[in-house]
């Protein structure tokens, strides 16, 4: 299942970036973030595969959401200018950011080949 974020949340699952300047990942996992919009299309369009993948790699991988409405500032340390963007995050590795609502095959590539996680 999917979880929203807040940034108080993201500071302590994914990357403090108060305390630190360098990347440093927090996750116990490799994670996906969604950045959407409620009045987004496409963010809608992704939303069932979010939950389908998060469901399809239980435990091996965390998707959480964050609705650039709420969580200005998080949009902002990640210069989100067009939504769904996606930051994935691998354990050991810089993250990576891919925009627009990705099909599932490509989404799986990604997960694979970014966040070093197999099905």
């Amino acid at each position: 299942m999917t979880e929203q974020m807040t940034k108080e949340t993201f500071l302590e699952k994914v990357f403090n970036f108060n305390e630190n300047k360098e990347w440093k990942y927090e996750g116990e996992l490799p994670c996906i973030i969604d950045f959407y919009a409620d009045w987004c299309g496409p963010c809608k369009m992704l939303a069932p595969l979010l939950e389908e993948l998060s469901e399809e790699y239980k435990g091996k991988i965390n998707i959480y959401k964050v609705d650039t409405e709420v969580e200005q500032e998080l949009s902002a340390a990640f210069a989100i200018r067009s939504i769904p963007s996606m930051l994935f995050c691998p354990m050991d590795a810089e993250p990576q950011m891919a925009q627009g609502a990705l099909p599932k095959q490509e989404m799986e590539r990604i997960i694979k080949d970014v966040l070093g996680v197999e099905k």
